[in-house]
């Protein structure tokens, strides 16, 4: 039996519209979900409050077998969910199977959540215990994006849960299935009690009415930059925690001592993976001047060598972007880049979704697709000649996410990072990366710091409570 049978994908009612799913790769439909409107934000608050004290109170070896159970199924049921991620958010089947593993990698670490040290004894002046402990914060409101629906989803709903908190997640429109539906599905199945988590895919309305309503302390978002503002004033507004994840510009500098017969792989996986849509992606490649030439051939050769198409249906590099919207961004900043002088190496077509992985030499500081992020398989490349130049390049973006550095010299690479603002940092490596152990953000326009993994997991989704205890009532002078 199907984990997720469209005829039940959605046990609560919703006062939105009827919402398509549909496959970007050939734009059929796959099936039908109603939309919440931010009138449905208060119901489901006011439900996972009520869900959410018992589920506190539950010893923590109870929550960590729900979150056990709920990693096994996304192995169990991964033939099934493996298809969903592929054609409803345009993932070839290898990312697909990486978003699997996370997810359930993500449930097996928050399981362990459940029973980490909630707190510490304190010294007093008084006569009494003084100690700290951890509590829930109440229910968690998760606004995720489209790219990698279930990870950006999955990594916050599983700690949340497993620390006591009830969750309302708002997932987008384009990937509601494998970005929502399928988590509540997992976590029913799992033996998760009833309302506890809320799934509300809807638009920009919904998540304004989440982040707005006093029933919903914390909101852990993931997406662009400029919504992620506006969720943060919003937040601040209503004086709540606001857990951004945003965008980046990410650099890989890649010294003269490099290897570039190893580096062009990497190089090209950085930029051209899940064609772009990524938040790590490298969109800034900064190549020492010895190398420059043979990279940019190198790099386009490998570009226009990658195969474009179907992922479902044929064995592809690349999938489809996830819409026109998106794809007419990605080649008006290509056209731009090009426009003001870029080069174009390779690609800078696409056939309707379908964007080939493009090269873009002779940029500069006000190349557009240098300059911004472009969210699609788009590498500029750029030059320098001394290791302060590379620094001071990677260093001059509003965003702070990740970074690379190629280097034969390990030691000289942490030491050249260490002059970058970044989340994260990455030795012979490109920038995309990630592990449920990991803390995981940015810095700047890319986020308000690590939000992820262990410590970064219990900071984000539980209050500290001090508490003292006397034997007897405490004397005062009056």
């Amino acid at each position: 039996m199907p984990l997720l049978d469209p005829q039940n994908w959605q046990p609560r009612a919703l006062s939105g519209p009827r919402h398509t799913v549909t496959e970007p790769a050939t734009g059929d439909p796959l099936g039908t979900v109603v939309l919440a409107s931010g009138a449905d934000v208060g119901p489901a608050a006011e439900a996972a409050r009520a869900a959410q004290s018992e589920w506190a109170r539950l010893p923590h070896f109870v929550r960590a077998g729900v979150l056990r159970k709920a990693g096994d199924l996304f192995a169990a049921h991964a033939e099934e969910l493996r298809e969903w991620i592929v054609r409803e958010s345009g993932s070839i089947p290898g990312k697909a199977d990486f978003e699997l593993h996370v997810a359930a990698q993500e449930c097996y670490e928050a399981a362990a959540l459940a029973s980490r040290p909630a707190g510490q004894v304190l010294p007093s002046e008084a006569p009494r215990l003084s100690y700290t402990r951890r509590v829930p914060v109440g229910v968690v409101g998760v606004i995720s994006p489209f790219n990698a629906p279930l990870i950006l989803s999955i990594r916050s709903v599983a700690p949340a849960l497993a620390l006591g908190n009830a969750v309302v997640l708002k997932p987008d429109p384009r990937t509601a299935v494998c970005g929502g539906l399928s988590l509540a599905a997992v976590f029913a199945e799992a033996g998760l009690p009833d309302g506890l988590l809320h799934v509300l895919p809807g638009g920009a309305e919904t998540g304004a009415a989440l982040v707005a309503d006093p029933r919903v302390p914390v909101i852990s978002f993931t997406g662009s930059t400029a919504a992620g503002r506006a969720v943060g004033e919003a937040a601040g507004r209503h004086l709540k925690r606001a857990h951004l994840e945003l965008g980046g510009n990410s650099a890989l500098i890649v010294l003269e001592d490099a290897d570039l017969d190893a580096v062009i792989s990497t190089a090209a996986w950085g930029s051209f993976f899940h064609q772009g849509q990524i938040c790590m992606t490298t969109g800034r490649h900064l190549v020492h001047a010895s190398l420059y030439e043979e990279y940019v051939e190198r790099l386009a050769a490998k570009a226009d060598a990658l195969a474009v198409g179907d992922p479902h249906r044929a064995q592809v590099h690349l999938g489809p972007l996830i819409d026109d919207g998106q794809r007419a961004k990605v080649h008006a900043l290509v056209e731009a880049s090009t426009g003001s002088g870029a080069k174009l190496a390779a690609g800078g077509t696409h056939d309707r979704l379908f964007y080939r992985p493009t090269v873009l030499a002779g940029v500069d500081d006000d190349t557009p697709a240098y300059a911004e992020e472009v969210f699609g398989p788009v590498a500029p490349v750029r030059s320098f000649t001394t290791a302060d130049e590379a620094a001071a390049l990677a260093a001059r973006s509003s965003y702070g996410l990740s970074l690379g550095i190629v280097t034969r010299d390990a030691a000289r690479g942490l030491d050249l990072a260490e002059r970058v603002p970044t989340g994260i940092v990455h030795i012979n490596d490109q920038t995309v990366n990630d592990e449920a152990v990991a803390p995981f953000g940015g810095v700047a326009a890319s986020g308000t710091g690590a939000r992820f993994g262990g410590e970064a997991n219990l900071e984000a989704f539980t209050d500290v409570r001090w508490t003292t205890v006397r034997s007897d009532v405490a004397p005062y002078p009056f």
